[in-house]
């Protein structure tokens, strides 16, 4: 996996570097100098790039908004207040520093499972795949094909299964609609995305999954719903 790392410290730079090298399979590029870093990451592309938040007078966060599509991002920081601000712009993962190799290896393994996902072609049967969410200090694993509906609630969704109790993850609806495979979810309305095969009836105004949930379908999403259901 191609990545790169942008820090204005070196030390920390060598922490990733180290921790790529025992992982194995990873072909890391370094920057100490933030605006010569996402420069080679607009040139080439990396599938993902691991980024400190604060360096000098240049923002991480600012940086995060030029990264090209394609190239997945986990923050690295010392100041915990940023996570909020990693999540809002997508980021995969935070790594508060200083993080231990293990800490690092579940942060890649959650990159590689969603470079998985996005590439259908490549991903396994909806029945054996899982997403891994943040829910607090936990990761917590579901199956796509549990999944009934996914609500949206203000910088959260709300995750509503077949098999368990609702998960909670701080996570942008579009960012996840991103990761569930078209063919088998689709969204309804702003704040909702359900699971095709779960749909029992629907209507131009309201739809109803399996075990008698009822959902909202908003204006600017009847149309498709109801020539591609």
């Amino acid at each position: 996996m191609k990545c790169v790392a942008i820090d204005d410290e070196p030390m920390a730079l060598e922490v990733i570097k180290n921790f790529s090298q025992r992982l194995g399979d990873i072909e890391l590029e370094t920057f100490t100098n933030p605006l010569v870093g996402i420069e080679h990451v607009k040139r080439t592309h990396p599938e993902l790039l691991f980024l400190d938040v604060k360096m000098g007078e240049v923002s991480g966060v600012n940086l995060a908004k030029e990264i090209p599509q394609g190239t997945l991002l986990v923050f690295t920081t010392a100041y915990a207040e940023f996570a909020v601000d990693g999540f809002d712009l997508n980021a995969i993962d935070f790594l508060h520093k200083p993080f231990s190799f293990g800490r690092f290896e579940k942060a890649v393994a959650k990159v590689r499972q969603t470079i998985k996902l996005l590439n259908h072609n490549a991903a396994p049967s909806l029945e054996e795949t899982e997403i891994t969410f943040k829910v607090e200090y936990k990761n917590v694993n579901v199956k796509l094909e549990s999944i009934l509906y996914v609500q949206a609630m203000d910088n959260y969704v709300k995750i509503f299964t077949i098999d368990s109790r609702p998960v909670v993850t701080q996570m942008s609806m579009k960012s996840l609609e991103a990761l569930l495979p078209a063919d088998h979810f689709v969204r309804v309305h702003k704040s909702y995305i359900v699971h095709r095969h779960r749909i029992e009836s629907y209507s131009r105004t309201q739809l109803t999954l399996t075990g008698g949930s009822d959902i909202p379908v908003g204006r600017a999403y009847a149309h498709h719903l109801m020539h591609n259901s």
